[in-house]
């Protein structure tokens, strides 16, 4: 099957960039190049492309706004093309809302350059969100530990890839205020997740802020990997800390989940709940496997509610799930676990 890809940017440059990756990709046909939203909805109506690249930033009318229309009058999968600023990330965090599949920094390259550095990551974001499932978001949930629930020593481990910002979003604003400290890897370029994680702080009971490294892991915050950094935990005396490599990708991503699932693997297997969400590839399924295989107890969102069903399926194919729930059933899931593992303790 040959993907139809239609290319809009009022960047001559970046549509001749992106219409010569699209020529030499096996797989990908382009549908043609559009310099506006105007031009671009008439092209939709007569190409009906499989997938659209579409940058943000545009006269008359912005991609923001094409973007809402389209996904009303005719959803189609989008990757968006996004500059790397601090507007252009906000930006694209609306864009993913609104229901963009994902998302590929705007390069700043020469075109010979451009086409040998940037082509594999072009084709594969146009790949998956040529396969990617349109998911309604589920209505919001509220889950409560009971007041007198504390711990220091529980964390939430959290891995996710393509899809993955709106359902961490999802169980994010689902967290009781007194819930265990959490950690997340979502695979990001420098300069979004910090915009990432102001937004879920500003819609969430949990205080949620960019890892920074050796910070003590505390109840009721969240812990999210910077976009070039691996984010681990290390043990200090009674505590957990968090730490930032500087090494190379792993599984093919920078951050990667799977070094964070190893590290808490090493340092509080039993003290952790695992959950890998929607995601293109198998980062983090490993990582899943040990965790699962030394207590830990493992969730996998299940195929009907993943925008990309890559990283949980591989995971559940190693057997490191022990549920593989539905995006609406993992909040009150960990709540129900937390509630067991500290009733327990306390008999």
């Amino acid at each position: 099957m040959t993907i139809k890809v239609l290319v809009v940017d009022d960047s001559a440059l970046i549509r001749q960039l992106l219409a010569e990756i699209i020529h030499q990709t096996p797989g990908l046909s382009l549908a043609g190049v559009a310099p506006d939203a105007y031009v671009a909805k008439k092209m939709v109506i007569e190409q009906a492309p499989d997938v659209i690249t579409l940058d943000i930033e545009m006269p008359k009318v912005d991609g923001l706004r094409f973007l809402e229309v389209l996904m009303q009058s005719r959803p189609t999968p989008v990757v968006m093309i996004s500059t790397l600023t601090e507007a252009g990330a906000d930006a694209t965090l609306r864009a993913l809302a609104l229901g963009a599949v994902d998302f590929i920094p705007k390069p700043k390259i020469d075109i010979a350059k451009g086409i040998e550095e940037y082509q594999s990551l072009i084709a594969e974001k146009i790949y998956a969100a040529a396969t990617a499932r349109r998911i309604k978001p589920p209505p919001p949930v509220t889950t409560v530990l009971p007041t007198h629930y504390t711990s220091t020593e529980k964390i939430i481990a959290i891995g996710a890839s393509t899809g993955g910002t709106e359902a961490i979003k999802y169980i994010i604003e689902a967290l009781p205020a007194n819930a265990p400290a959490t950690i997340i890897t979502q695979h990001m370029p420098p300069g979004f997740t910090k915009n990432f994680a102001r937004r879920l702080d500003n819609c969430s009971r949990v205080k949620v802020r960019e890892a920074a490294g050796n910070e003590r892991l505390l109840p009721g915050t969240v812990y999210l990997a910077p976009g070039d950094k691996h984010l681990i935990i290390e043990k200090s005396g009674a505590d957990y800390r968090t730490a930032l490599l500087d090494s190379g990708r792993v599984s093919g991503h920078k951050p990667s989940v799977d070094v964070m699932f190893e590290a808490v693997n090493k340092h509080a297997a039993h003290n952790a709940v695992g959950i890998l969400l929607t995601g293109m590839g198998k980062d983090g399924a490993r990582g899943l496997q040990a965790l699962h295989k030394q207590g830990a107890h493992t969730i996998c969102q299940n195929e009907e509610t993943c925008v990309v069903f890559g990283m949980p399926k591989a995971a559940i194919a190693l057997n490191a799930a022990s549920e593989v729930l539905s995006l609406q059933q993992i909040p009150a899931a960990i709540i129900r676990y937390l509630e067991a593992t500290n009733a327990g303790s306390r008999v």
